[in-house]
């Protein structure tokens, strides 16, 4: 896990979410508003988030509900243009993750320069976007196609609102994905954004895979970080940096600042006691 402290230059990091509002195409876009909204509304999240001391950033379309397994392509064009817009401003590794659309995730990632991706990679699933039926061997492929091997790729095992199609258990999950696949990390969550990862799932995926990063991918947040970060390798946060803790409000880069505070101390309790 080397290319942990190589990227992120910290003890469990924290990737904090930079969320677009729904986009052109999406059911929710503001037409009225337009393209420059959602980028100056992107820009103002992205400058609490880094202002706020985050390690790294990730871009994704959270606001573009109901999602699709495959993108239009007005989506990955437009959230290139959003992130091209922001480049220069980007002070933090970035990842990107165009939901739910692990192809189109891989493209903008090697368009825009991002060091990872976050998707759900393998697997067959009953969800509330239909049936959910990947192709890892062909994701693989199209990577290698595109130039995109320098992508690290954070595999999202227990995707929300969404569940295996048959009864598996989540340690062998977790060590079959990683014979086959080979992540970069494990991703475990809860129902939706914004809900508590289970530490118990956490401690399961840990010991099944000890060798592979394991991050806790919802819920995360003031009063539990020390709790989750005690057993994840770092923490994908979005929701418990929003305004009043709700997931479509801005950035609140004073909940930033305090969220990163107590993870310095943990990392510094946590160095000391090493």
């Amino acid at each position: 896990m080397d290319w942990m402290n190589e990227t992120f230059g910290a003890l469990k990091p924290v990737i904090a979410m930079c969320h677009f509002r729904a986009l052109p195409g999406d059911p929710g876009y503001d037409a009225a508003k337009g393209l420059d909204w959602v980028i100056a509304k992107a820009r103002e999240d992205l400058h609490a988030l880094q202002d706020g001391a985050v390690d790294a950033v990730m871009f994704s379309n959270e606001a573009s509900l109901p999602y699709l397994l495959q993108v239009e392509p007005v989506t990955t064009a437009t959230m290139a243009r959003i992130i091209g817009e922001l480049l220069r401003e980007i002070r933090v590794p970035f990842g990107v993750n165009v939901l739910w659309d692990p192809r189109a995730s891989l493209d903008l990632a090697v368009a825009t320069g991002a060091r990872f991706v976050r998707e759900i990679f393998s697997g067959v699933y009953a969800s509330d976007f239909g049936l959910w039926n990947t192709n890892a061997g062909e994701v693989a492929r199209h990577r290698r196609r595109i130039h995109g091997e320098g992508v690290k790729l954070l595999y999202n095992i227990m995707p929300e609102s969404a569940v295996y199609l048959a009864q598996r258990d989540l340690a062998a999950v977790a060590r079959s994905t990683v014979f086959n696949t080979a992540p970069d990390v494990l991703c475990v969550s809860g129902l939706t954004a914004g809900a508590e990862t289970s530490l118990d799932a956490l401690r399961t995926v840990k010991q099944a895979v000890p060798g592979t990063a394991v991050f806790a991918n919802t819920g995360v947040n003031l009063a539990n970080v020390e709790a989750q970060l005690a057993v994840a390798d770092g923490a994908v946060v979005g929701t418990a940096f929003k305004r009043d803790g709700h997931i479509w409000n801005p950035v609140d880069q004073t909940s930033v600042k305090a969220f990163m505070d107590k993870v310095k101390d943990i990392r510094k309790t946590m160095s000391q006691g090493a």
